[in-house]
């Protein structure tokens, strides 16, 4: 896509090693024309072998810094001279959060300030033409909004009502996020999506870690009796969107993104085990759907989240090009194709366990 502003060149990404980030980075070099400058701290989930693909490409550029480290951040905006940032560094996972809550108070709220102090004081040295040209895209989560039950979904007008520790620290970055676009005039944008899945995603997530569990024929963990619901949205759609979002939406806007795929946990892990029946047997037979396995409830499990995403579809023209079947189905023949890039994560920064029991 063309967006509003084609001449616009440089892109700063946060978390660029990261799931997301890593395929916001491979969109933006394979197919369009943008530099794109990578700032990472290279936590447990940041990988550089999500980035080989386009390491090569002049236009890519790496940094590995802490997000919170403010000297080291002005550094980054200094050399880079970005005309839009993407601020994806995160910690994400829930059941860290549940285990260790202040590594995300200090990322996702402490990292989000810096980095907000730093983009403000880039903005405000810039000319007219690249001032109001300027933005700062926060991408954020779904889990902010709280729980759903049965019915209705989450929109743009939806109330904050975060229910976990990785939720809170994502609620308080958003605000501190629209505090620095009333208060000092930073033109932001905001997305919040819905579970992300595909290629390259940490294998402590529900998909992955159930793709690979049942490869090594281990038990499938499914918490509670698997009834929660999630809307799920396929990573490249994603980045489309993010893309989408910080080229065309007005300065202070907030759109949910999400994959019009709603599913129950038992559904998710028993479509795996169905691919996977038709894609890589089991080498003494038998169904891969024979190693569910139900497991004690992780703490404050919300029921269910489901995302209204006709806002973007109306005002900016994007929608998801996966269903839930066909991005599912790319994302297990993907990780039967790519061990290397998996095993040797399982050989260091996890192997499978559970998270998210014992709070500290």
């Amino acid at each position: 896509m063309s967006g509003a502003f084609p001449n616009r060149k440089s892109v700063l990404v946060t978390g660029g090693a990261g799931f997301i980030g890593s395929a916001l980075v491979r969109h933006l070099i394979t197919y369009t024309n943008y530099s794109v400058h990578v700032l990472d701290k290279l936590t447990y989930a940041g990988t550089l072998t999500s980035l080989e693909p386009v390491s090569h490409d002049p236009r890519y550029g790496f940094t590995r810094a802490d997000i919170c480290d403010a000297q080291a951040v002005h550094a980054v905006f200094d050399n880079t001279r970005p005309d839009i940032v993407v601020h994806l560094a995160a910690e994400s996972h829930v059941d860290r959060s549940i285990d260790g809550p202040q590594a995300f108070i200090e990322t996702n709220i402490v990292g989000t300030y810096t980095m907000l102090q730093a983009a403000r004081a880039h903005w405000e040295r810039l000319d007219a033409p690249r001032k109001a040209d300027f933005r700062f895209h926060h991408v954020s989560t779904d889990e902010v909004f709280g729980t759903l039950g049965d019915d209705g979904f989450f929109n743009e007008m939806t109330a904050y009502d975060p229910k976990s520790p990785y939720s809170a620290s994502k609620a308080g970055s958003d605000h501190l996020v629209r505090a620095w676009h009333h208060t000092y005039g930073l033109p932001i944008t905001l997305t919040n999506c819905s579970n992300n899945y595909g290629p390259f995603h940490f294998p402590e997530k529900l998909i992955p870690l159930v793709i690979l569990k049942a490869l090594a024929e281990q038990s499938l963990p499914v918490y509670g009796r698997g009834e929660n619901v999630r809307d799920w949205l396929f990573v490249d759609d994603h980045a489309r969107a993010i893309q989408c979002v910080f080229e065309n939406a007005q300065p202070g806007a907030t759109y949910t993104v999400g994959g019009n795929s709603e599913r129950k946990n038992i559904e998710v892990v028993q479509s795996i085990c169905h691919i996977l029946d038709q894609l890589r047997p089991r080498p003494k037979g038998g169904a891969y759907a024979e190693l569910i396995t139900f497991v004690a409830d992780r703490p404050g499990h919300d029921f269910r989240y489901a995302i209204d995403a006709s806002a973007i579809k109306r005002d900016l023209g994007w929608q998801p090009k996966e269903s839930f079947e066909s991005g599912l189905l790319k994302t297990v023949q993907w990780y039967l194709d790519n061990e290397i890039w998996w095993k040797s994560i399982q050989d260091g920064s996890y192997a499978g366990e559970r998270l998210g029991l014992k709070p500290s």
